[in-house]
């Protein structure tokens, strides 16, 4: 897998006939190998070319011996996204063709790609890191606009960047500790303490952050959880089958109908949703109706927004209003067709409803629609499963730097500092790719499809 003096060729475009197809080929060796078939309008042009360009002309297949039209893009040298020699074949999307085509190409010496190989052949040679990588197959993979932003952003270089400023921040404050070991006969200090433990605690408050968005982007999904919340007879199983649009939840005015969660998928304004309906009882010594209790409890603690149920009609409002907290969640005022004099001051934390009237129901969707929104967007940019990779080497990280911040409040001595400073270093470098193991490329690079 890790050969890359071959040149290798895969289909790059969807499988099925189009209007358009698309064959990648990468090597040293990729001009000599489409010269076998490729026959350009512009012979002269082809023969010199040494820029990234697009040559017109025909393919000669040897299966049939017939010419079919091709658009040949070629990176002649080392700037291209493999770091190597690089062609794109554009021609008629037939499925037959473009077999025939890459056919050709293996007959001339090319070898298939094997999953990944392109974007395994960029990282190696420096055109993108780890986290960039796997950002290509979070495009692919994407299920929707949010996880596609999620991993173009991290394609863009947001966390490596920010990531590599750290990496050159760490390498400097090692070169200064060191320093300061070569001359400690001379009583030279290259870095004040003052200064070491406010870098130190700045980087390490910085890594903190970014371990709890990866604990964040491992524990949601693409969709945002929203929890239906509330006293029994709250109104919520009524609320949760009109968002919905579907009665997915028995409805009753019978206290503790609902004695396990419902779940529903739903989009708003773009914004993908699961939204959870609980069980709305008290406390109880009833076996079961303890285990919805915990179920409920559950759900909520796993929740990006709680939709915080009480009835128009309900005696404890005024109360229920006084006490609500307003972070990452909405009070919502059920059944405001019962309670036509209900008056509610402004508000964005509350809104009311009438899952009978509908009254309410589209402004419930826009708020919580911005609300999610806006917390993602003051998220940082990473993959669920750039997350679960980079969990473990922050967490070594962090705490390497906090031994460090200790030891030079206690004027520990250099030698000391120096060790934990590096070894926080190194494992940034595990996120970023700057040291990686054959395995750890191997199940990344696994996952990709062929032509990536």
């Amino acid at each position: 897998m890790f050969l890359l003096n071959d040149t290798i060729a895969a289909l790059a475009s969807a499988a099925g006939p189009a209007g358009r197809g698309i064959i990648r080929c990468s090597g040293p060796d990729v001009v000599n190998r489409l010269d076998h078939r490729f026959v350009p309008r512009d012979a002269s042009a082809w023969s010199t070319c040494s820029i990234a360009s697009r040559h017109s002309g025909l393919w000669r297949l040897q299966s049939t011996g017939r010419q079919v039209p091709i658009d040949v893009y070629l990176w002649p040298n080392r700037r291209s996204y493999t770091g190597q020699p690089q062609a794109e074949l554009h021609t008629i999307g037939s499925p037959p063709i473009l077999e025939a085509i890459l056919g050709d190409l293996f007959e001339a010496g090319v070898r298939p790609a094997q999953a990944g190989e392109f974007t395994l052949r960029a990282f190696l040679a420096g055109r993108v890191d780890l986290l960039q990588a796997e950002a290509v197959l979070g495009v692919i993979d994407a299920a929707d606009h949010v996880e596609l932003q999620t991993a173009l952003a991290q394609l863009a270089g947001g966390i490596s960047h920010r990531l590599s400023e750290l990496r050159v921040e760490f390498l400097d404050l090692l070169a200064d500790l060191e320093a300061g070991l070569d001359f400690t006969e001379e009583g030279l200090e290259f870095v004040s303490r003052e200064v070491l433990v406010e870098r130190v605690i700045s980087a390490r408050d910085e890594l903190q952050k970014l371990l709890a968005s990866t604990e964040t982007r491992t524990r949601h999904a693409a969709r945002s959880r929203v929890v239906i919340a509330g006293p029994p007879n709250a109104g919520k199983s009524t609320l949760f089958n009109a968002l919905v649009g579907r009665s997915a939840a028995l409805v009753s005015p019978i206290a503790g109908t609902t004695r396990d969660y419902l779940t529903a998928e739903v989009d708003w304004h773009g914004v993908p949703l699961e939204l959870v309906d609980t069980a709305g009882l008290e406390e109880t010594s009833d076996a079961i109706l303890q285990v919805a209790l915990e179920l409920r409890a559950g759900q909520i603690k796993q929740a990006d927004l709680i939709l915080q149920c009480t009835a128009a009609d309900d005696v404890q409002l005024p109360k229920a209003m006084a006490n609500f907290d307003a972070q990452h969640a909405l009070h919502v005022i059920t059944k405001s067709d019962a309670a036509q004099t209900l008056d509610l001051a402004e508000n964005p934390s509350r809104i009311k409803i009438s899952a009978l009237t509908g009254e309410g129901l589209l402004s419930l969707k826009s708020r919580v629609a911005e609300l999610l929104s806006d917390e993602r967007d003051g998220e940082t940019h990473i993959l669920g499963s750039s997350a679960a990779r980079c969990r473990d080497s922050l967490e070594h990280a962090i705490a390497a730097l906090s031994r460090a911040a200790k030891l030079a409040e206690a004027d520990g001595g250099d030698e000391f500092l120096a060790t934990d400073v590096r070894e926080a270093l190194d494992e940034l470098g595990k996120i970023t790719g700057a040291f990686y193991t054959d395995d750890l490329l191997d199940r990344i690079f696994s996952k990709f499809c062929i032509g990536k």
